[in-house]
């Protein structure tokens, strides 16, 4: 029981931790944004716009997808907290970086009259490509290591780097964009990059890890299994891109430019500031599972434990947000964007079964089983498209709000009868028993937003707050024990 309960607890601060962090990115991307606004205006925001667009293009291609599948393979050899157990597998994945990073590079500069062409019509910008190719070789050497601390769960290094690593970059491009107006974009894009890899390199010192060498064997047959995942990773990923490539081609044809700009407002709102949170777990959860692929019931105990995290977490989020959407959309946006209230409505309900699909789709890549995971990357994918022309063809932005709840509804069905069938992963009763009554709360307060009457509707809504803050903060206390977590801060401090 304590074990469970010092698991649960690491979910906990796993999510304080990089929560606090992305708070402060995203303080961090707000201030960025503003200044370039300030300085160098609205052409000078579309040209960063489009070269990052670019650039991330290539490097999501080049990348191989290691950010993801060097951190399983680390985790899953990392033993008994002893180095000594992945430190061939370490060396191993710092030169994949530098490979990919140079290739990366160099496709930039091979291509980059045609990267301009295709991405400002013409080839006036290439040597701005040429300039900027560095920027891969200095991605991927930041994520070589940030893999690392990830990898063996080092998550305060990994925190520190990630953040100071983003603050070097704005104060150097501060100071850039105040003096050479847009002619800093270029040096402050290589500046942001350069602070970055230097950071996660200065906090690598912390891991004393005992030089290896690696032979032309061992690197063939690690690198080969790294490289086959992340090539399954990064293919899906492009599926995902294409898939919303597709849609918003679609409803651009059919409802106009106005209409996408709408979605993309919609699905920014739920997947970027609410799909943040799965970013967040997934910090740590990923090589918690990873750690144990092998026994399946370890596997069982780690994806019901998030599981159940995952949704006494996004139960209040998914409340408050449907309480206070048409505030949060003027905030974030303006009053134009009002009409996407009723999408974003249903889009809230689909992160509550999102929160446990999300919990079991990890099996299938900590597992490696690139064949399973491919497969269902294609027929989700192409499952997303028809569900999502179906809903705007009929109910417009309403339906693809709809359409993606149903999306996620059939996505959680299928991952649980894929994960059953293979590795004989389910929910105990008490699970279901829970999920129940958070899916119960959120929908009453989904019902909530047709009522008329102002004072009615949040007064009801106010009680549904304080139901679904008091009913998992209950859960908390029996998963963990508030006294059994305010042991252990104490101990932390001391």
């Amino acid at each position: 029981m304590a074990e469970n309960k010092s698991s649960y607890l690491q979910i906990i601060r796993a999510t304080s931790i990089f929560g606090g962090v992305q708070f402060f990115n995203i303080l961090i991307s707000i201030v960025r944004t503003k200044l370039i606004a300030l300085y160098i205006g609205p052409a000078g925001m579309g040209i960063i716009s489009l070269l990052n667009s670019a650039l991330n293009m290539v490097n999501g291609i080049t990348s191989l997808g290691i950010e993801t599948s060097a951190v399983k393979h680390i985790s899953e050899k990392y033993k008994q907290n002893d180095l000594n157990t992945v430190s061939t597998i370490i060396a191993i994945v710092k030169k994949i970086a530098f490979i990919t990073g140079v290739f990366g590079m160099l496709i930039v500069i091979l291509f980059s009259s045609w990267l301009s062409r295709l991405t400002f019509g013409n080839t006036n910008y290439n040597y701005l490509f040429i300039y900027l190719s560095v920027t891969l070789l200095f991605r991927q050497l930041s994520v070589g290591q940030m893999v690392i601390f990830q990898g063996l769960r080092k998550l305060k290094i990994l925190a520190k780097a990630n953040f100071y690593g983003n603050l070097i970059g704005l104060m150097f491009s501060i100071p850039l964009y105040y003096f050479y107006r847009i002619d800093a974009i270029v040096p402050s894009l290589v500046v942001a990059s350069v602070s970055s890899v230097l950071v996660s390199f200065y906090y690598s010192k912390n891991i004393k890890i005992q030089k290896s060498v690696v032979s032309n064997s061992q690197f063939s047959s690690t690198g080969k299994s790294i490289i086959k995942l992340g090539v399954m990773l990064t293919l899906s990923g492009l599926l995902t891109l294409l898939s919303s490539y597709i849609i918003q081609i679609y409803v651009a044809k059919n409802g106009g430019l106005t209409e996408v700009g709408f979605y993309n407002a919609g699905f920014t709102l739920l997947n970027s500031y609410v799909g943040i949170v799965f970013t967040v777990m997934s910090t740590d959860y990923f090589p918690k599972l990873s750690s144990v692929c092998n026994d399946n019931n370890k596997i069982r105990e780690s994806v019901t434990e998030q599981a159940y995290m995952s949704i006494f977490i996004i139960t209040p989020i998914v409340i408050l947000f449907l309480a206070f959407v048409p505030l949060i959309i003027k905030i974030l946006y303006n009053s134009k964007f009002i009409s996407i209230i009723p999408m974003v409505c249903f889009g809230m309900l689909a992160m509550l079964f999102r929160a446990v699909s999300w919990s079991m789709g990890y099996v299938l890549i900590a597992k490696g089983d690139s064949r399973i995971f491919i497969k269902t990357a294609f027929g989700f994918n192409f499952l997303s498209i028809i569900l999502n022309i179906l809903g705007y063809y009929f109910y417009g932005l309403e339906g693809l709000g709809f359409s993606f709840l149903i999306y996620y509804m059939i996505h959680l069905i299928v991952l649980k009868i894929i994960t059953k069938k293979i590795y004989d992963f389910y929910f105990d009763i008490k699970f279901y028993q829970v999920y129940m009554i958070c899916i119960l709360m959120c929908f009453t307060t989904f019902f909530m937003t047709y009522i008329s009457d102002l004072t009615l509707k949040y007064s009801f809504m106010g009680v549904m707050i304080i139901l679904s803050l008091a009913f998992v903060l209950y859960h908390v206390d029996k998963k963990i024990g508030f006294k059994f977590l305010y042991n252990s801060i104490s101990k932390k401090k001391k």
